[in-house]
């Protein structure tokens, strides 16, 4: 990787355009570095790391060894008083990494204050970030599921690559969270993880042509999901569409632990939820709710999803859709809903919903790549090509560099 100054870093990423692919044939191209937002928006953070960690400001040398930065006006102040305006972190050791923390990643680490916060970026060769996402998404696998290990590399490569630059203007392209693909460092890397991203080196999923955006979730419940059943502003395209995950016996993503599930309320508790998740996601003030009386589906999607639920209230009813209604309906504990593949059993007395039961399947979203879909169909055999254009119909596995 040829190591920039963090001024022209910080140059390169901002004037990268997001989706935007080097007209060239396949296999032409050069593997890119990428650029990932690991933590935004911090107070302080510790770097450093075994061996000889150096940190440079444009281009020289100035630190040596593990240091914490907090912000101090526009600059970075180190523990031992010094300022700067960013900071590029190497390991200069052979086989040794970065820290952040106690996570370690391969190539360079750079901090910088944004809007009075920290932000810590890794910048690496991009399939050295896949085997970092690989490992993380799917979990520990085994030699027999080494398939979905390879469609998960494949699906994540056309990811990064469509969305290179999508946070250009905060100084980085992806984050390393669920919002865009989970990425745990080169610690969380497998052997079999790095070697799937390996024997799939460039290839990415295409249609008509152009790389595809994809989506993956864990558990599908049966059939994968359309993404206006799930998303606002996806537009459908013909390769996002439901997929049937039928195996004959059974489902291939059955042996998820969240393949069926159950979430009940209590009526008061289920009324309290709805009380703060309403107005928090739709904008309907608490007080305008009034008397909650009950909640029912209304409509389904092509793929068995709910499309709207309703509370029922003094003065009607308020129409839930399909992207809100994990936030809205949310667990005693908080968490979102786990899908919106679900059944609901209401039991009501003199004053109003006593208990409510939903009775559902699958995990996530629901569109794309069932991740649990893919280890079971790896386990029959299919091969990486196979699942991920089962996944995602109509499309290709080109190698893109």
């Amino acid at each position: 990787m040829r190591w920039l100054t963090p001024l022209a870093l910080s140059v390169a990423a901002a004037c990268a355009q997001p989706s935007a692919v080097p007209a060239s044939p396949p296999g032409a191209r050069a593997e890119p570095d990428i650029r990932v937002g690991v933590t935004v928006g911090v107070a302080e953070v510790a770097v450093g790391g075994s061996g000889s960690v150096v940190a440079y400001s444009h281009g020289e040398a100035v630190l040596q060894g593990n240091t914490r930065m907090s912000v101090d006006g526009r600059a970075l102040r180190t523990d031992r008083g010094e300022r700067f305006e960013r900071l590029t972190f190497l390991n200069q050791s052979p086989g040794r990494f970065v820290t952040v923390g106690d996570r370690a990643y391969r190539g360079a680490i750079e901090v910088f204050n944004r809007d009075g916060a920290l932000t810590v970026v890794n910048e690496l060769k991009l399939e050295d970030y896949l085997a970092g996402v690989v490992a993380v998404e799917m979990g520990s696998r085994t030699e027999r599921e080494r398939a979905a290990l390879e469609a998960q590399a494949i699906v994540a490569r056309t990811y990064a690559l469509k969305n290179m630059g999508k946070f250009r203007t905060a100084g980085f392209d992806l984050r390393a969270g669920v919002s865009d693909q989970a990425y745990g460092g080169q610690r969380a890397e497998t052997p079999l993880a790095r070697e799937a991203v390996r024997s799939t080196a460039g290839q990415v999923l295409t249609y008509q042509g152009r790389l595809i955006s994809p989506f993956y979730h864990s558990t599908c419940g049966g059939r994968t999901a359309s993404p206006e059943e799930s998303f606002r502003t996806v537009t459908p395209v013909p390769y996002l569409r439901p997929v049937s995950d039928d195996r004959g016996a059974g489902s291939y993503c059955d042996i998820s632990p969240r393949f069926r599930w159950t979430e009940s309320w209590d009526g008061p508790t289920l009324a309290g939820i709805l009380r703060r998740t309403v107005p928090r996601t739709l904008g309907i003030r608490a007080d305008d709710l009034g008397d909650i009386r009950g909640v029912s589906v209304r409509r389904r999607g092509p793929s068995g999803r709910v499309l709207e639920a309703g509370i029922e209230v003094a003065g009607g009813t308020v129409p839930v859709f399909g992207p809100d209604i994990r936030s809205v309906f949310a667990t005693p504990e908080g968490q979102l809903l786990r899908s919106t593949v679900f059944e609901l059993r209401v039991e009501s007395g003199t004053n109003g919903m006593t208990r409510v039961v939903a009775e559902g399947g699958g995990s996530g979203h629901g569109v794309g790549l069932c991740q649990w879909g893919a280890i079971g169909r790896a386990r029959d055999g299919h091969s990486a090509a196979n699942i991920a254009t089962t996944y995602f119909p109509g499309t290709r596995i080109e190698r893109w560099y």
